[in-house]
């Protein structure tokens, strides 16, 4: 078979039987060796009083689905460029055979991957790394491709990209830290240079932020909007509140987002995976603000981060959709947000992880017909909706305090009924239609669960009301 050629070209053998290459996968991207020193829990901030009876469940009663992709960049193969980088720091880890591994992960492959994403309804996040392993500035030249090759591949990323997915920057190089006011690598070469260790170690909020700030210009040049960062590696892990203040700051300032979110986390074990949202203030101010850290659910079990290993699908969703980590989660009614790299979904062009992954997307939608495919901006606006709303009972009905609107915002009212529902935002009145199915439950309608009812609709910011419910006898 072809794979079996292909492992055998690239030695894959020979790097799984190597420990100290183990090790290097690892130490390259330690989302779980970062999971077990998460005891730094990030202020909440501010939460409204929550009223009995009332439960805001997820968008539409669906499980929201997403999958993050890092080390994603345009042209550029991330691992072929980082693998030799890393050794410098930590020789006896890399240990890889980069050389065989191709330089370019070509645009047909965006292409083919965009197009059967978007066609199964697939969304999520996408990172653009600005200075992938310092090859070149996104938003200059690209050494290695002409110019004409880097503005069609930035393009593309607009064009069949920016619909299903959020951009986040992973951070500048994924490698080496850049002076910002230079734009050179730090002339120190330890752990302590890296982005993917060290750096942010006793770094201020604003220190990091700035450095956050650098990376999302870089984005804002080449016409690529973000609402959220991604951390490389380590970044961040030792430093969480000011991690979490950073995000806020920057890409607010940088791209004036109403709710940043990042993913720093995933956990694999009985952990909650539901997003947190932090530093919440000025709920009752016409400014309020937030920031959402998204957690992972999910190893890389698709390519690895280099593209040199095999997952299998069973790792996500057994065949007869049992086992597995995602119905674990999926049960839980958290959002289930699969972890990969981008070399290890096109896997040196024999696309291994894509095809592992179109795998797990095939027993999802053959065993589940209540998930939602989401961007990770919009599970996070939902669920800063779902903590910071405010609800007050009135006779007939409840007041609704929204710091921040979301579509498809669903609310269960414990032991009420109506024969009515309005929904009411300033001058505009929208009455919610009665369905007989929890499936069909979509914004602007409402459906009776048992002695229960379940309202849907697009929350507006600010100030609106539900009238017509009645207390059941």
């Amino acid at each position: 078979m072809r794979e079996t050629i292909a492992a055998s070209q690239l030695s894959r053998r020979r790097f799984l039987q190597s420990s100290a290459a183990f090790l290097a996968a690892i130490h390259a991207w330690p989302r779980n060796a970062a999971v077990a020193q998460d005891h730094t829990r990030v202020e909440p901030g501010e939460r409204p009083p929550r009223e009995d009876g009332i439960v805001v469940e997820n968008p539409r009663l669906r499980v929201p689905v997403s999958l993050i992709i890092d080390d994603s960049t345009c042209l550029v193969n991330l691992a072929h460029f980082a693998i030799p980088q890393f050794a410098q720091i930590f020789p006896d880890r890399y240990t890889q055979p980069w050389k065989l591994l191709p330089r370019e992960i070509p645009d047909a492959f965006v292409e083919k991957f965009a197009g059967w994403c978007h066609e199964q309804g697939v969304k999520g996040k996408y990172s653009i790394v600005p200075y992938p392993a310092c090859v070149g500035w996104l938003d200059r030249d690209l050494p290695g491709w002409s110019k004409q090759e880097l503005d069609a591949s930035l393009q593309l990323v607009r064009d069949r990209i920016l619909p299903d997915w959020d951009i986040h920057p992973e951070m500048v190089s994924h490698t080496f830290v850049v002076d910002p006011r230079t734009g050179r690598p730090f002339p120190e070469k330890s752990e302590r240079f890296m982005e993917n260790w060290r750096w942010t170690d006793d770094k201020s909020a604003d220190q990091i932020a700035e450095y956050m700030a650098f990376a999302l210009r870089i984005l804002k040049n080449v016409g690529l909007p973000c609402e959220g960062i991604t951390t490389p590696g380590g970044f961040g892990n030792r430093v969480l509140p000011e991690l979490s203040r950073a995000t806020l700051h920057a890409v607010r300032d940088v791209f004036g987002a109403e709710i940043p979110h990042y993913f720093r986390h995933l956990f694999t074990d009985e952990r909650s995976v539901a997003p947190r949202v932090e530093f919440a203030a000025g709920l009752n101010t016409d400014h309020p603000r937030c920031v959402v850290s998204i957690i992972g659910c999910t190893g890389d079990w698709f390519g690895g981060w280099d593209g040199m290993e095999v997952g299998h699908a069973d790792q996500f969703i057994t065949e007869d959709g049992r086992g597995g980590r995602l119905p674990k989660v999926i049960a839980r009614q958290e959002p289930a947000i699969l972890v990969c790299h981008w070399p290890g979904i096109y896997w040196n062009g024999y696309e291994l992880g894509f095809r592992i992954f179109q795998e797990v997307v095939r027993r999802l939608d053959a065993h589940y017909n209540h998930l939602q495919w989401m961007k990770l901006s919009d599970i996070s606006r939902y669920w800063a909706a779902r903590e910071l709303t405010a609800f007050t009972w009135r006779e007939q009905g409840v007041t609704l305090r929204a710091p921040f609107g979301t579509p498809q915002f669903t609310v269960r009212f414990k032991q009420r009924d109506a024969s009515q529902l309005v929904h009411v935002a300033g001058s505009e009145q929208t009455v919610l239609k009665p369905i007989d199915n929890l499936r069909r439950l979509a914004p602007g309608t409402f459906v009776r669960d048992g002695r229960d009812l379940v309202a849907c609709f697009d929350l507006p910011k600010g100030l609106s009301r539900l009238e017509g419910l009645q207390s059941q006898a």
